[in-house]
């Protein structure tokens, strides 16, 4: 599955402080989830069933999922990358461990109309840290849980990142993510100045000297906080810290 991920521009960066990077890379994150293609226009998630046509989701189109392929009046459909356009809407085929949806994107969604603003805390250096990747003898393949019950998504763990903030031995595994590392964690602040399910962050890949930098001013809620029809993988249970992570984005509480 591919996601979104925030980079400022190397050149526009060197030249900014650091403070000034993190609010333009916050610029940036907010911009895109305002967009045309952002997670604000969600606006419907149609599950298939197979052999079973749907001409109930699109005006004009019947959907039909035989075996692995979905087909749009007999037309196949390539998950992510064939677009059907109707009005403000746009219709797509996603693929979730082995199941299949249709997939609605709305420029005229209501949570894009309602949308206020996202909120963060002050941005804190100390929460910008080294951590030490140890890689796993194989890449391990694991099932992580979204907010979709009985859905979940098959990812690649590829080691497990440790640190110490604020004192604490703390320990994470991430997923594979492209070429990046993707982490789905959980703190004691969830629930309370942030998103109850957890939050996301990202991080490049470990360095020659077999460590990676990981912000926490950078970690940003899942768009299911903004939309009911996005699939969040959710935490896993050993990603779930001990210790408070003041720093990143607070809860949307629109």
């Amino acid at each position: 599955m591919t996601r979104r991920v925030f980079l400022a521009a190397p050149a526009l960066a060197q030249s900014m402080s650091y403070t000034q990077q993190i609010d333009q890379w916050r610029r940036e994150r907010e911009a895109a989830l305002k967009a045309d293609d952002g997670y604000l226009t969600l606006a419907g998630l149609h599950w298939l069933e197979e052999d079973k046509p749907r001409s109930d989701i699109a005006p004009g189109h019947t959907f039909l999922l035989h075996k692995t392929v979905v087909s749009s009046n007999g037309k196949p459909l390539k998950p992510d990358t064939d677009l059907i356009h109707s009005g403000t809407r746009t219709f797509f085929v996603i693929e979730r461990a082995g199941r299949f949806a249709i997939r609605v994107r709305d420029t005229d969604s209501p949570y894009r109309k309602q949308f206020t603003k996202l909120s963060w805390y002050p941005v804190k250096p100390d929460y910008r840290i080294q951590a030490r990747f140890t890689p796993h003898a194989n890449p391990k393949p694991v099932t992580i849980p979204t907010v979709i019950e009985g859905v979940s998504e098959n990812m690649i763990a590829p080691g497990v990142a440790e640190f110490t903030l604020n004192n604490t031995p703390c320990r994470l595994e991430p997923v594979l993510s492209g070429a990046r590392l993707f982490f789905i964690f959980r703190d004691p602040t969830a629930g309370k100045s942030t998103y109850p399910a957890g939050r996301f962050l990202y991080s490049d890949a470990p360095d020659t000297s077999g460590h990676i930098e990981l912000d926490f001013n950078k970690a940003y809620t899942p768009p299911c906080a903004f939309n009911p029809y996005a699939t969040c993988p959710l935490p896993p249970r050993h990603n779930h810290l001990a210790i408070p992570v003041e720093a990143g984005e607070l809860n949307y509480e629109h």
